[in-house]
């Protein structure tokens, strides 16, 4: 008993003191946010790093240096005062400075605030005088924490460090108010216990699930954006899941109508973190109907997100592949050329993308897909490439000008020509000559116009 009371002690001395074991500090800031934090703090006004950066530093991760945050005393005028130059408007209303540090990352500058009216999307603020209503305004107790480098001293009037260790996330005060106050922390919250691997607080979770409805009144540009973070993330399946327990997803995506079963949850894992479009696509081509998932239909969706045209066009494009590949593309060198004109269009080719996908879902889902003929077509379309053999008529070493130069008539008679020229090249890659191609043209039984 003596020694569980003295290690409670010396956990407790070490949340004052804000070292560890060695004296190290428990949160290791970079110089450039320190140096910020002196020059507001030398001109009076008390300022602390806050939110993810603190919370992961506690984990032991490093964050990257533009997630470094800070709370201030200062107005949003005050620190345009104090660092002139250096500064950029972010937000302003809702007292957000962006300040460039001595490393020229853009970092966030937020006074001290609380809220004056929340109507489940963006609350209107106002400007507060001490730290702890600020981080009392904050959606869960693991975000609601602040560490003083030059005092050492870590700032958490909410259980968070103890949530953090207990892998438990939990929201600041009443779940269900916090979540009226802006439906986007239901989505936050999935994502975080996602990422991070946490358990959700019962009281939370019934908040959560309660207010999951008021999803439809957020806009759509903030609903992608958190789309967006938890596909871009290290393992998407447990926060989609979570979404499809709470019934988030049938909300902000009723086009599912299959859900986000086990096969696509492995699938998304599977693609690589880089590219969360893919991982998209095949959310959406296991969850949508296969008649429904077409390029046309999956790009309206994608407009009701808010998602770029450029973006919307590659994931339609990608979507025309399905899970695996058409029969006969994978033993017919020419159903699979055929298959590979198909996919290109002007500036860029979906192969690459689609194949990856069939490569995920081979790995991930093999029940769904034929691994060996997903590898047998990855082959083919390598060998084709080594071999330059065309995938469009632009491709093919002569052009219509060629043709006109013998004398044929401008018109879609010459893109025919060529067209039929490629598909002989498909169906024997040894033709693939100029000097054989224009003896092939001139063989052509097709109207001249006179000379």
């Amino acid at each position: 008993m003596k020694s569980k009371v003295k290690h409670e002690d010396t956990q407790r001395a070490r949340v004052r003191s804000g070292g560890d074991e060695r004296g190290e500090p428990l949160v290791q800031v970079p110089g450039p946010v320190r140096q910020l934090i002196r020059t507001l703090e030398d001109a009076g006004y008390e300022t602390w790093t806050v939110g993810g950066a603190v919370r992961d530093a506690l984990q032991g991760i490093r964050a990257r240096a533009e997630d470094w945050d800070l709370a201030t005393l200062a107005t949003p005028r005050q620190v345009q005062r104090l660092f002139e130059r250096r500064t950029v408007p972010l937000g302003v209303e809702y007292g957000t400075t962006g300040v460039f540090g001595s490393d020229k990352v853009l970092y966030e500058v937020t006074t001290f605030r609380h809220d004056v009216i929340t109507y489940g999307r963006k609350a209107k603020v106002a400007f507060a005088k001490t730290l702890d209503e600020d981080l009392a305004r904050r959606d869960f107790t693991v975000n609601a924490m602040a560490w003083h480098p030059r005092r050492r001293e870590l700032r958490d009037r909410h259980g968070g460090r103890d949530d953090l260790q207990d892998r438990i996330l939990r929201a600041v005060g009443s779940p269900r108010k916090r979540f009226r106050e802006d439906y986007l922390r239901v989505l936050r919250g999935l994502r975080f216990a996602g990422a991070l691997n946490m358990k959700i607080d019962p009281d939370t979770w019934d908040g959560m699930v309660e207010a999951v409805p008021g999803l439809t009144r957020l806009s759509m540009e903030r609903v992608r954006e958190e789309l967006e973070k938890v596909l871009a993330g290290p393992h998407p399946s447990r926060s989609l899941a979570l979404y499809q327990r709470s019934g988030a997803l049938k909300e902000i995506l009723p086009e599912l109508r299959n859900g986000a079963s086990a096969e696509a949850l492995a699938t998304v894992d599977a693609l690589e973190r880089g590219d969360w479009l893919l991982r998209m696509a095949a959310l959406l081509l296991f969850g949508m109907d296969p008649g429904d998932a077409t390029p046309d239909r999956v790009a309206g969706l994608l407009a009701r997100l808010r998602f770029s045209n450029a973006d919307a066009e590659r994931t339609g494009a990608v979507v025309r592949g399905g899970l695996a590949p058409p029969e006969g593309i994978a033993d017919d060198p020419v159903v699979r050329r055929r298959w590979v004109s198909r996919m290109v269009r002007p500036g860029h080719s979906s192969v690459e993308d689609i194949l990856r996908i069939w490569k995920a879902v081979a790995e991930a889902a093999p029940t769904c897909t034929n691994p060996g003929a997903v590898d047998r077509v990855a082959t083919g379309i390598r060998r084709d490439d080594a071999a330059g053999i065309p995938t469009k008529v632009g491709d093919l070493p002569i052009a219509g000008r060629d043709l006109v130069a013998q004398g044929w008539l401008p018109g879609p008679g010459i893109g025919a020509a060529l067209r039929s020229l490629m598909e002989a090249v498909w169906e024997d890659p040894t033709l693939n000559d100029r000097t054989t191609l224009l003896e092939m043209v001139a063989a052509m039984n097709l109207e001249r116009p006179p000379r």
